[in-house]
Formats: C-alpha cells, sequence, structure tokens
C-alpha cells in the first residue's frame, strides 16, 4: 500500500505515524482550495492536488500556511 492515502481513507492502525494526531487527519483540508489532503507519511507533509502544494508537518502539527508549503512538481 501506498504512503499517500487521502486523509478520509487513513487506516490509523497500519499506517498512523504516533508524531500526528488522528484527528487532525480526519478534519483538515486545504486553506486554499477547501479540498482534501492526502497525508504523505515518508515526507511527512499533507498534500493538497487542487492547490499544487505540500504543508509541512513539524512536531506532529501541520503548518497549513500556504507561504510555509512546497510546490509539487509538475
Amino acid at each position: 500500500m501506498s504512503d499517500k492515502t487521502p486523509a478520509g481513507d487513513f487506516d490509523f492502525d497500519a499506517h498512523f505515524d504516533q508524531t500526528v494526531d488522528p484527528r487532525l487527519l480526519e478534519v483538515l483540508v486545504c486553506p486554499v482550495t477547501h479540498g482534501a489532503l492526502e497525508y504523505d507519511r515518508e515526507r511527512q507533509e499533507m498534500i493538497s492536488r487542487g492547490a499544487g502544494l505540500a504543508y509541512p508537518i513539524r512536531d506532529g502539527a501541520p503548518i497549513m500556511l500556504p507561504e510555509e508549503a512546497r510546490v509539487l512538481e509538475g
């Protein structure tokens, strides 16, 4: 299974990284598009495909500021 899954379909038992509160993964949306996010466990980012941004997760807290996000390539 991929490390990238829609946040709402997140399998907490199989993929939960202890540094991220699972309740956050259920309720967070992209602040730009208000659309769904994907959790990239390996890179510790929340991905917004619609906005083309990857929001970093630092110390277990997603940083949901567009100016802090990495622009996705492609």
